[in-house]
């Protein structure tokens, strides 16, 4: 049994290495978003756009890797994209304008979800039941670490050598990720599993994932949920600088307390797992993340002027809830589709990524002027998620 949890870390350890592509890539360059717009003589609006082609590209890959890696397997698609998103983020670095970036940048976005997708894949194919969720959860626990770190050593690299370093570190971390995979990540998914990469037979699995509605309804409940903290990753620079008036290398201010609640959140779903079930957890989370938003704007609308740390501490309180019910949620959601878990990931992991391009290119500009608006998008947000999660559960009593 020790054996087997030390083997067990070793892969969360891993996997979890593998998704920090994804965060690395949105968060470590904002300390350094106005620097790089001066540098390519773009504006603030425009420089949005190197998150959300990111985001856009990142999304649309997202409904390849897992059917890829279900027709392949998941060793070579973790192999190549590691491999890719290194020399993508070489280009971005080389950048002479904005064009350039963008481009490299929706590069980066084709590789950096292959790690998230692939790796729940893993999980499922390797363990089930209460296992399944105390790996996902440790996952989530050094993943969560990713965003936390991410402005924090991307403010200290655009400090010490200027904002070109920023990528060539992402660069590292893709080649450093590629080498870690190639000697330990084993194969999960053999070729007796396997399912031919076909249009035809691709299209009738989405059609078949996306045509249920408990799929749909969870999917976008745990997108929704997921949405309203991402609001404040792209309002970050204008939220910590403008309102709150920190400093470039301080955005770990709110970060920090911010993945400090998808930690716990992820620690006390990996306890709870096995003791309570998922109904009841996913219940707390939600009782966690209504009583954040709640506090988030009772503050944003009685305060003067938002300040630390209150303007950040319900960020804190809302991740620990989303984080505690997120695992449950994308269990259930995998389980509808035993022989298609690959696609089932691509598919959720396409519609959150969506929805945060949305939030990142359209929502965020419109509400970042104000704190409060920020808080009011927040509860909007969840409220939809909690919208859509108790028609499920009224779907499920119906049937029972």
């Amino acid at each position: 049994m020790a054996h087997s949890a030390r083997s067990h870390f070793g892969l969360a350890l891993l996997l979890a290495a593998l998704s920090t592509l994804g965060p690395f890539s949105i968060d470590t360059f904002l300390p350094a978003m106005q620097a790089i717009g001066l540098s390519l003589s773009a504006s603030p609006l425009q420089m949005q756009q190197a998150l959300t082609v990111y985001l856009l590209c990142y999304a649309v890959m997202m409904l390849w890797h897992g059917s890829i890696s279900d027709a392949i397997g998941r060793r070579p698609v973790v192999l190549a994209t590691t491999l890719l998103f290194s020399l993508a983020s070489l280009g971005c670095a080389l950048a002479p304008s904005l064009g350039w970036l963008l481009l490299f940048r929706g590069l980066q976005g084709l590789c950096g979800g292959a790690g998230l997708v692939v790796g729940r894949a893993i999980i499922r194919d390797k363990l089930d039941g209460a296992e399944a969720q105390r790996l996902m959860s440790q996952v989530t626990m050094l993943f969560s670490l990713s965003p936390a770190i991410a402005p924090v050593v991307g403010g200290w690299l655009f400090g010490a050598f200027g904002w070109h370093s920023i990528f060539v570190f992402m660069a590292l971390i893709g080649l450093a990720l590629f080498v870690m995979s190639w000697f330990a990540l084993d194969e999960t998914h053999h070729a007796h599993l396997r399912t031919p990469l076909a249009w035809r037979s691709l299209l009738q699995n989405y059609l078949e994932v996306l045509r249920k509605r408990d799929f749909q309804l969870l999917a976008a409940a745990v997108s929704c949920n997921f949405a309203g903290f991402f609001l404040y990753i792209p309002s970050a620079p204008v939220f910590l600088l403008q309102h709150l008036h920190l400093r470039p290398d301080q955005f770990l201010w709110m970060f920090g307390p911010a993945v400090s609640g998808i930690m716990f959140g992820a620690f006390l779903s990996g306890k709870m797992a096995g003791r309570r079930g998922a109904r009841e957890i996913v219940s707390l989370g939600y009782g966690l993340m209504f009583a954040a938003a709640t506090a988030n704007f009772a503050y944003n609308l009685l305060a003067a002027q938002a300040a630390m740390p209150w303007a950040v501490l319900p960020l804190a309180l809302y991740t620990t809830g989303m984080s505690l019910a997120a695992p449950s949620i994308t269990l259930n959601l995998m389980d509808q589709f035993p022989a298609l878990r690959g696609t089932v990931s691509s598919l959720q992991g396409f519609l959150q990524t969506m929805l945060s391009s949305i939030v990142a290119g359209v929502i965020a500009p419109l509400v970042w002027g104000s704190t409060l608006n920020l808080a009011c998008c927040m509860a909007g947000f969840l409220l939809l998620g909690f919208v859509f999660r108790s028609a499920y559960r009224r779907r499920i009593k119906l049937r029972g």
